[in-house]
């Protein structure tokens, strides 16, 4: 079998990494082609970087981000008050395994909604599959969804991820439907599974904006149980980019 038939032959079998890393291999100078225990390695490495790199793209896809983010890129002014120490703590994404929570206040425009992102796709990128959505649209899809009868449905969907990323808390007044899916979806998450929150709101004033205090104990109960809180400071980030 020669050198094309071999390529037709990995292409065949669907190994793509391996399949351009042998392709790129035959571009190279005879004197440098590794040999064979090497050429075996580089291949399967090769794949399973190939795969690995597939399956974060399907997640980041299926995530549905309102745009790319990296933990490498968040900026440490000290305007900011952001701890570096406590990013790169939760940057391994172990607190998903422990179940717990991570709780990102301040005022609008400071980059809550980044750095919740940021977090989604490094979950992403070590294998963890998430899904971010802000409130006011989870708030629009539970009422049509109760419309048209679909509504375990979209409850047994936000279940899944290892992590739900629920921008904007606290934008839109929130009813009594909401508050028990909120709580729902509080429980059918607890101790397994992570929630990500972004608010303008100050946490302190979670429980009096959720306003029914039986729901109220029970949300912010298993909402701070397991729970990293972030606080960013500083002025607006979007107001300082188009100075």
């Amino acid at each position: 079998m020669n050198n094309s038939q071999t390529l037709e032959q990995i292409k065949s079998l669907r190994l793509s990494g391996m399949y351009e890393h042998y392709k790129h291999l035959l571009t190279m100078p005879v004197q440098d082609h590794p040999d064979a225990h090497q050429l075996l390695a580089m291949l399967v490495q090769a794949e399973g970087l190939w795969r690995t790199n597939r399956k974060t793209e399907r997640y980041i896809k299926q995530a549905r981000f309102r745009y790319i983010a990296a933990l490498e890129s968040i900026d440490y002014h000290p305007e900011r008050q952001l701890e570096k120490t406590m990013i790169h703590a939760l940057a391994d994404c172990s607190f998903i395994d422990r179940g717990e929570n991570v709780l990102i206040t301040g005022a609008t425009g400071c980059g809550k909604s980044y750095l919740a992102t940021a977090f989604g796709q490094q979950a992403c990128s070590l294998g963890y599959k998430s899904f971010y959505i802000s409130m006011p649209k989870l708030s629009e899809q539970l009422l049509m969804s109760r419309a048209d009868a679909s509504y375990q449905k979209l409850l047994n969907k936000i279940a899944k991820p290892h992590v739900l990323i629920l921008d904007d808390f606290g934008l839109a007044p929130v009813d009594q439907p909401m508050r028990l899916a909120l709580l729902q979806i509080l429980e059918d998450r607890y101790a397994q599974k992570s929630i990500i929150i972004t608010s303008q709101l100050p946490y302190n004033t979670w429980y009096d904006y959720l306003g029914e205090p039986t729901l109220a104990d029970a949300i912010m109960d298993r909402l701070s149980a397991k729970a990293h809180r972030i606080n960013l400071q500083g002025p607006s980030l979007r107001k300082k980019q188009m100075k």
